[in-house]
This record gives C-alpha cells, sequence and structure tokens, in this order.
C-alpha cells in the first residue's frame, strides 16, 4: 500500500532549498536576538509595568510550561521546512522581518515589563537560567505569541494546501495554544502581552500570505 501523496510531499519538501534554510534562518535567528536583548537591556525610556488580570491568576505559574514555552523555536522552523518554492521562501522570510521589526519598534517607543511576581526563581533551576538571559522587559507585545500565532497560521495554510489530514491541523493547532498558554503560564508574559503578540501575529499572517493552492 503506497503512503498518502500529502506523506510523500514530505521529504522533496524538507530537502527543497535546504542549503538556503540552513543558512538563513540562523542568520536572521542571530540578527533578531542582537536587536532584541539591545533593545531590552537599553530602554530609551521610562519602563511601564504591565498591569496583571483576571487571566493572569485564573492560569497561574506552573513551571511544567517552560518546555512548551522554549519549543517555540521549533514550531517556528515547520513552516518555512514545508516550503519548496523560492518565491514563497522570500515572502515568509519577508513577513517575518515585518513582525520583529514591529514588535522591536513597539519596545523601543514603549518599554514595557511584567510585574515582578512573588515567587522564589530560584527554586526552578531553568527559570533561573531564563531569567538570567530573558529578563522581564519587552513584554507587549509578546513576540513569542506574535511568531506562535504567526506560524501557526502559515503551518495550517501549508497542510491544508498539500491536504494533510485534519490530525495534523488539529495538533498544529494544539502546539500553537500550548506555546500561547505558557507565555503566561511561565510568568514571562501577562494576559495583555499575549492578547497583543497574538493580535500582530495574526495581522502579518493576513497580510503577508502564502501563494494560493492551484486550481483543481
Amino acid at each position: 500500500m503506497s503512503a498518502p501523496s500529502w506523506f510523500r510531499e514530505l521529504p522533496p519538501r524538507l530537502r527543497s532549498h535546504w542549503r538556503l534554510k540552513s543558512l538563513w534562518i540562523p542568520v536572521f535567528m542571530t540578527a533578531f536576538f542582537c536587536a532584541y536583548f539591545l533593545v531590552l537591556r537599553h530602554p530609551l525610556r521610562r519602563v511601564t509595568v504591565m498591569p496583571a488580570t483576571a487571566p493572569d491568576y485564573w492560569i497561574g505559574f506552573h513551571p511544567g510550561s517552560l518546555a512548551c514555552y522554549v519549543s517555540l523555536w521549533i514550531y517556528v522552523l515547520i513552516p518555512p521546512a514545508l516550503m519548496d518554492e523560492l518565491p514563497e521562501l522570500a515572502r515568509f522570510a519577508r513577513a517575518a522581518v515585518i513582525l520583529a521589526v514591529a514588535g522591536l519598534a513597539a519596545f523601543v517607543g514603549w518599554p514595557t515589563a511584567v510585574p515582578p511576581w512573588d515567587i522564589d526563581w530560584s527554586r526552578y533551576g531553568a527559570f533561573a537560567s531564563l531569567k538570567s538571559v530573558d529578563a522581564t522587559g519587552n513584554a507587549c507585545p509578546s513576540l513569542h505569541a506574535a511568531f506562535a500565532v504567526f506560524c501557526g497560521v502559515w503551518t495550517d495554510r501549508l497542510l491544508r494546501r498539500m491536504g494533510a489530514p485534519g490530525f495534523f491541523r488539529v495538533l498544529n493547532a494544539a502546539w500553537c495554544a500550548g506555546i500561547l498558554y505558557s507565555t503566561v503560564a511561565t510568568r514571562q508574559h501577562v494576559a495583555v502581552d499575549l492578547v497583543a503578540g497574538a493580535f500582530l501575529g495574526a495581522l502579518v499572517a493576513a497580510a503577508v500570505r502564502p501563494r494560493p493552492a492551484p486550481l483543481s
């Protein structure tokens, strides 16, 4: 019994332009993090502490959500990995740059931070490491949430175009939702940051779309 057509598409898609992907994805991430930490550590204005609202207390702090939080850096690799056409890769890269620049511009114009939670971070070794690298600034909009939604939308479109079973689209949505949840459950962001970031990611994803599916 032969494999479904969508499954047979995967190996050539993953191999397609792999040298280009292997080069430019790390370049983009390195440039992004350099700019991100520069803005984080040298705010140009007074930092505004974002308010904690009811959803923050409903969700609470859940240390186990850290794995889902850091999984974003695998999740963002899925859309370019599934692309096999240079124009589409270029559209995705352009949209990712627009998203990053918009978020960083917001941090420069309006520096924000999460509130000081009553948590002894030294009790959680992995969190202590995270806090030492990614401080409480650059809070709103949450670029973690923004990139999760942005990549979730693009991955869904690609899976649909490939004809992948609905299970994989549900799995993609669940992974995206888990990352969004983790932004608050790790106390890296508050709910307001999450909503603002998710809106930004959805807005950019809607503005820069993949090529339309061919007519059958």
